[in-house]
């Protein structure tokens, strides 16, 4: 017998719900009054700064991307700096923000506004989109932002807002649903005329500020305070006490465990580190070589006797010891980080990669302790160097 497939979730709303004609302008009024002006990417027509911002944002928390934010424009304050800056630059000013394909995207895209138009980025969403990084909703943002363009968003927080206020079931994830959202997206546009740019600015900030401030994914304001929201005459889900339940959670998982362990190659202040590859987690971050020993029954005195041997690529091994040990949670696994520091005699300034036995200094480094922000780091790796520098083990 054929298998039977799952049942796709749809987009259900109400049939008699209409997005009301004045949707945009509340949204518009609202943010006037009650949003946020004072960001550091705010109050700005300078797409690069825009387009910067839209990119940190995806998948963080505004008070985690104010700080990357402001030293990155201070390094790097145009396209054409950062289309011009070392990779490594780029990742060092980015390390610590996660998602590191975000990071190469956005150095790939600044060379592409260079060579390809002239330093100036586009302002029509359908060609920014083209551009690597950069999706449908963050090109209206950049759009809109810089240049007034009326055009949609939906990212995450806006997704809520309209999940809530329209009554929409199903996750947000599944492209039926999304369909659904978009269309929304266009309809409840502010009209056209003549302070469209002015409106579209106002517009787009409201419904990213609704959604990170009022419609919470906890604690909606409305709950308390029904004026809080400007929407909240006509939110089914506030009408029909489905705050908690919409937007609709993504089916959970059980989040598997994953074993490393590292080796933290010490001579004298100086750790070997290794460039990952660009593709998979971390790509394109100097991390610790990581070892193929078996960790699962883990056996501390039998890795250290495997570190002291693996290490021999790398110099003259003094002694292994534990370094450290912690967890790091990425979207679909955990990994538990074991780290064995192996020191090398102070002469050995040979670096070597393990398979070939070549000096591969474009892939592998010394790094000072106490020069960390040299280099970009996985977080969980620099917390280990932060440790060493700080005078961990021996």
């Amino acid at each position: 017998m054929p298998r039977k497939s799952a049942p796709r979730a749809t987009a259900a709303i109400p049939d008699d719900f209409r997005v009301p004609p004045d949707f945009g302008a509340r949204v518009v009024n609202w943010q006037r009054v009650h949003g946020r002006h004072d960001l550091p990417w705010q109050n700005t027509r300078d797409a690069y700064r825009i387009w910067l911002s839209e990119i940190m944002l995806q998948q963080t928390q505004v008070s985690a991307v104010i700080e990357y934010f402001q030293r990155f424009v201070a390094t790097l304050p145009t396209v054409q700096a950062l289309a011009a800056a070392p990779a490594d630059q780029v990742m060092a000013l980015w390390a610590g923000l996660g998602y590191y394909s975000r990071a190469r995207n956005l150095h790939r895209c600044a060379m592409q506004v260079v060579s390809e138009h002239g330093g100036v980025f586009p302002t029509d969403p359908a060609v920014l989109a083209t551009l690597p990084g950069i999706g449908r909703s963050t090109a209206a943002a950049v759009a809109a932002f810089s240049a007034g363009v009326r055009s949609p968003i939906l990212d995450g927080n806006v997704k809520r807002v309209f999940a809530r206020c329209f009554g929409i079931h199903g996750h947000p994830g599944e492209r039926a649903v999304e369909t659904r959202m978009w269309q929304l997206a266009e309809i409840a546009l502010p009209a056209a005329g003549p302070c469209q740019a002015e409106d579209m600015i106002a517009y787009t900030q409201g419904l990213m500020d609704l959604g990170a401030t009022v419609c919470s994914r906890g604690k909606p304001a409305c709950l308390v305070d029904a004026g809080a929201c400007p929407l909240s005459a006509d939110c089914v889900a506030r009408r029909d006490g489905l705050t908690g339940v919409l937007p609709t959670p993504k089916p959970r998982a059980a989040i598997p465990e994953r074993n490393t362990v590292m080796l933290m190659v010490r001579r004298e202040r100086e750790v070997l580190l290794r460039l990952r590859p660009d593709s998979g987690i971390w790509g394109g971050l100097w991390s610790l070589p990581e070892m193929p020993v078996e960790t699962v029954p883990f056996d501390a005195e039998a890795a250290e006797a495997a570190a002291l041997d693996y290490a021999r690529v790398y110099g003259a091994p003094v002694r292994a010891a534990m370094a450290g040990e912690l967890t790091h949670v990425f979207t679909h696994f955990r990994l538990l980080i074991r780290a064995i520091r192996v020191d090398v005699g102070a002469g050995d300034l040979m670096v070597q990669d393990s398979a070939t036995e070549a000096t591969t200094e474009t892939t592998q480094r010394w790094l000072s302790l106490d020069d960390l922000d040299a280099l970009g780091t996985p977080a969980p790796v620099r917390r280990l160097l932060e440790d060493q520098a700080r005078g961990g083990l021996f």
